[in-house]
């Protein structure tokens, strides 16, 4: 029987993807598949030599040495258990597995607790980059045991993306701390789209760019501040020719976005902490609405437009959607990089931010030169609360919140929906320290229900006896 270094259990395309990755770097993998046909298309599509194909669960097992290494690529929820409780009757003490898959982080923690009552070490590793990040290079999430960590880092930081030299793969944590940075980098990734999304909208809406025009701007983005992936990305689908007729392919796109849940997840998660992400909410709830088609065309015809207040000078509303975009894009991140600080509080984790900001420079999908800011910004100040407050990213915001204003003001007058950006500022406002009613709210709190009120003036909790009749 072949020796194999680890096992890759589920070919479809990311686990095989990271299999040939493994390969290219010159550990032999073992590929398993439930069904034998898929591992038998993965032999014949892509034959390598550091590929050895199995057929038999515990024919991979056994080609390994102690400890054991597996990584598993499946379906998240049931599967991964069934998995599981596949694989440990034939474990011992000291090997480990892997699940590289958007498994919800609780499930991770259950898992990583049961299994290491077993003495089997269990990594909950978030991996990003889609398809060709898993072939060429992802970003990697790994939390578990970070003693354990020592046997699976050779191929884990071999195969990541590089960024300046790095591995984008760094361990993150205990138990589910991996699952969890990859679940928040997915909710910003949600927000980063939409905000791009938006900006389309005001060009091409509130503006009149044409594709052509949209795709030139976006290539002018891509050299200065917003370089990144998805900017780079969105240029060439401006260009992209339809295969069915005359146009650009993205004018016949049905608009009704999909979502797979982890920014869903993030949200509902932000939520339980305490923390808000309304940016990543309001990026979710644009894709919920964006399904409703039929609704959406029905109600086209009911509602009255707004009257349409005219681009004057292109080239000038063009600067303010970049810089708005840019101001926009840093309130985002600050509210994800706040509720990863609050996670890593309530579940001990200890997270490095500039470590996760710095690991997401390359191969993952929300790659990009910013994300260095990010990093030095935690680089100088490794407690710093929120993003927003560095010195570097609040001059940013100073600048550009102006342009901000007036791009959401056209929107709403325009009638151009723009939940990411609108939230962008209701977060700045309310984070700046303006008054936010709370003072009303708290005393019809108190006037309904005695919950009872603190005041600006003296110390202690208050209850008042209103005098108001109950209607």
């Amino acid at each position: 029987m072949q020796k194999t270094d680890i096992g890759v259990i589920g070919l479809a395309v990311m686990g095989r993807s990271l299999a040939l990755n493994m390969a290219d770097h010159g550990f032999r993998v073992g590929g398993y598949n439930r069904s034998k046909e898929v591992t038998e298309q993965v032999l014949k599509a892509h034959p390598h030599e550091n590929f050895i194909p199995f057929y038999d669960i515990k024919e991979l097992v056994a080609s390994q040495e102690r400890p054991r290494k597996f990584l598993i690529m499946v379906k998240a929820g049931k599967p991964v258990d069934m998995v599981i409780d596949q694989l440990v009757p034939m474990l011992d003490q000291g090997d480990m597995i892997l699940d590289g898959g958007n498994s919800f982080f609780e499930d991770t923690r259950r898992r990583e607790k049961a299994l290491k009552e077993k003495g089997i070490y269990y990594f909950g590793t978030g991996v990003s980059g889609g398809e060709k990040g898993a072939r060429f290079g992802p970003s990697i999430m790994p939390g578990g045991d970070e003693q354990a960590y020592a046997h699976i880092a050779p191929i884990l930081e071999a195969i990541a993306a590089k960024a300046q030299g790095e591995p984008c793969c760094a361990y993150m944590g205990p138990d589910g701390a991996g699952h969890y940075v990859k679940m928040v980098h997915n909710g910003i990734e949600y927000a980063d789209m939409q905000l791009i999304a938006e900006a389309y909208l005001l060009l091409k809406y509130g503006g009149g760019f044409t594709n052509a025009e949209l795709a030139d701007a976006f290539d002018e983005w891509n050299k200065g501040e917003l370089k990144s992936y998805l900017i780079e990305i969105t240029a060439g689908i401006f260009r992209e020719k339809d295969d069915f007729s005359d146009g650009e392919l993205v004018d016949y796109i049905l608009d009704s976005a999909g979502q797979k849940g982890t920014g869903r997840w993030t949200s509902l998660e932000s939520l339980k902490q305490g923390v808000n992400v309304s940016m990543i909410t309001a990026a979710c709830n644009a894709r919920i609405m964006s399904n409703r088609v039929n609704e959406r065309a029905e109600a086209l015809k009911l509602f009255a437009a707004p009257e349409k207040t005219a681009v004057v000078d292109k080239e000038t509303f063009k600067n303010q959607v970049r810089h708005g975009l840019y101001t926009a894009k840093i309130v985002a991140y600050a509210q994800g990089f706040a509720l990863l600080a609050h996670a890593s509080a309530e579940y001990g984790w200890k997270l490095d931010y500039g470590r996760i900001a710095a690991i997401f420079r390359a191969g993952c999908i929300i790659q990009a030169e910013f994300l260095d800011d990010i990093t030095r910004a935690f680089g100088k100040n490794p407690q710093l609360k929120n993003l927003m407050t560095d010195s570097f990213f609040l001059d940013g915001i100073n600048r550009g919140q102006e342009s901000l204003r007036s791009i959401v003001g056209l929107g709403i007058r325009n009638g151009i929906p723009l939940p990411a950006m609108s939230q962008a500022i209701a977060y700045l406002d309310a984070f700046r320290g303006v008054p936010a009613g709370a003072n009303l709210i708290q005393a019809q709190r108190d006037c309904f229900g005695a919950h009872t009120y603190e005041r600006t003036d003296r110390e202690g909790i208050f209850h008042h006896e209103w005098g108001l009749e109950n209607e």
